[in-house]
């Protein structure tokens, strides 16, 4: 079966060069150009990827963006953004986005990095086959992209979910930040590392007993980060 892909942007000649070069790539397409047609369809349907611009009528990206994340809808999101258009590619993965992509691109490197957000997806589908990872109090089920931490399920983003997944199958490793950009991402942010730090606040707000304290997610300075096993200090 094809995969379905939905193209949101107001401007119709865009709509129209998009639809046409996805179409061609072997993906089947919907299309929406305000943001609360593209907010009713992707909760009402099922999309493998969604492109996204960031300035539509009625309902921003930026907003449609979080209302699905909201709502636990994690298909992956291409964000589309202007030159001149002021856009903090931190903000915009911190709140879902899983890329993004300056105006004016090419039609083939659209499609391109389409075609690589799938593969990962798809890359991550495949080896999530253990059925629960356990490190003291925390659970982590893979498959069902769901985590537990005393019994108590965690409300995690997608991103968070895939950086405390990756830190627990490298427990006592390790990993750099440019690391931690590079699976959980899968993009070169330029030495950017801002985004990873903001994700390992969010997840030890929620996993660590005392925050500043962390027991789990540990920073190893100069390095990056480590996830360890608490058991092993009592």
């Amino acid at each position: 079966m094809k995969k379905k892909i939905l193209i949101v942007d107001d401007e119709e000649s865009i709509v129209t060069l998009l639809k046409y070069n996805i179409e061609q790539a072997g993906y089947e397409t919907e299309v929406a150009y305000n943001g609360a047609e593209a907010f009713e369809k992707a909760a009402a349907q099922t999309f493998d990827l969604i492109v996204l611009d960031l300035m539509l009528p009625e309902v921003e990206g930026v907003e449609v963006c979080k209302r699905l994340r909201q709502r636990r809808i994690e298909t992956p999101i291409l964000m589309l953004t202007a030159k001149d258009e002021e856009f903090d590619k931190v903000f915009g993965l911190e709140i879902g986005a899983d890329d993004y992509m300056t105006k004016p691109f090419s039609p083939r490197e659209v499609t391109a990095r389409i075609k690589a957000i799938l593969r990962r997806i798809d890359k991550k589908e495949s080896s999530g086959k253990e059925e629960l990872l356990t490190v003291k109090d925390l659970e982590i089920y893979p498959a069902q992209y769901e985590a537990a931490i005393k019994g108590e399920w965690l409300t995690l983003t997608p991103k968070e979910f895939e950086l405390l997944l990756y830190l627990a199958r490298n427990l006592g490793r390790v990993l750099s930040r440019n690391q931690l950009l590079q699976y959980v991402w899968n993009y070169d942010f330029a030495g950017d590392t801002r985004i990873v730090d903001v994700h390992v606040s969010h997840l030890r707000e929620k996993i660590e007993p005392v925050t500043k304290k962390p027991a789990y997610i540990k920073t190893v300075r100069g390095l990056g980060y480590k996830m360890e096993d608490p058991s092993k200090y009592e």
